[in-house]
């Protein structure tokens, strides 16, 4: 069986910035145990397979696999694999924006993709979940351990450790200034027997203090648990974020743009909306630009076993 690919980076308009992705169009026929086979040979932070939707809501379904697991969710595969299926003209794009939704592990996924001239320019999902908040994290001191800083360089303004769920749970670090996050290395050792068997293992580290002009704060993600060293852009952590931020903030249509990938090597901008009634958020959305990449083929042998 063959299976055709393409590639796009996501929350970026310049190729080789943002973050990688691996769409496969046409997935039905492959069993879950091959697809996770394909991420792991991709070795991206995820693989998107899309396949027909199981109810008369859905425009399609997706599975999303990294090199290690499957998610019930994540952010730069909803948005890169709308912007795939637009480019390559499985989503008919008769209108400046379009709406599909995507079947997920959480839930129904609505997904907006914005055009110009028939292409896609960028797009936007609504998140099927809201945010979930997570157990009292581990003291100050292991976590600035495991992360190879001092507890003193675990703050800013008045935010806290936190963990947040909007279908993938991660611990929200703030850290002082983007030089100290830039000094920030994972010592796996000791996260290990800090958050392994925590809540939330996937660990976001964020400092309101931006490179660019526009932009709200900076973050960096890892992911050890997801077999994820460190990823460029997480659609799935900016969702949380959003009810991370949204504490604090006044009711209303809230926004922030949040800087990731840097130290990488691939700079992305996340686009994150909030809507804040009372004192809870009602709506997130997180959206962002792509580029396509590459195309390509991959066959499985017939009797292929996992």
């Amino acid at each position: 069986m063959r299976y055709r690919f393409y590639t796009a980076d996501v929350f970026t308009k310049h190729i080789f910035g943002g973050n990688p992705l691996a769409v496969f169009p046409e997935a039905d026929g492959l069993k879950p145990e091959q697809m996770q086979r394909i991420a792991n040979e991709f070795n991206l932070s995820e693989t998107a397979f899309v396949l027909p939707p199981e109810t008369t809501e859905g425009t399609y379904r997706l599975r999303i696999f990294t090199p290690g697991t499957e998610l019930p969710f994540a952010g730069h595969p909803t948005i890169g694999t709308a912007y795939v299926l637009a480019a390559i003209g499985k989503v008919p794009l008769s209108e400046d924006r379009t709406t599909i939704i995507f079947e997920e592990g959480v839930g129904d996924i609505p997904v907006v993709i914005h055009s110009t001239n028939g292409q896609p320019t960028f797009a936007q999902f609504s998140a099927a979940q809201l945010p979930e908040f997570g157990p009292e994290p581990p003291p100050l001191a292991k976590l600035a351990s495991m992360l190879s800083l001092q507890p003193s360089d675990l703050h800013a303004d008045n935010w806290t450790p936190q963990a947040l769920s909007c279908g993938v749970p991660f611990l929200f670090i703030p850290i002082c200034d983007r030089i100290t996050l830039a000094k920030a290395q994972l010592n796996l050792t000791t996260w290990e027997a800090t958050l392994a068997s925590y809540w939330a293992p996937h660990i976001y580290l964020f400092t309101p203090d931006p490179e660019l002009e526009g932009s709200d704060f900076r973050a960096r993600m890892f992911a050890p648990a997801m077999g994820i060293q460190e990823d460029p852009a997480t659609g799935a952590a900016a969702t949380a974020f959003a009810g991370y931020l949204g504490q604090t903030a006044k009711p209303g249509k809230l926004r922030w743009v949040i800087e990731q990938g840097f130290d990488m090597g691939r700079p992305s901008f996340l686009d994150i909306e909030a809507d804040k009634d009372g004192n809870k958020i009602s709506a997130i959305r997180v959206g962002g630009n792509s580029v396509q990449v590459s195309q390509g083929e991959i066959t499985i042998p017939s009797g292929d076993n996992p």
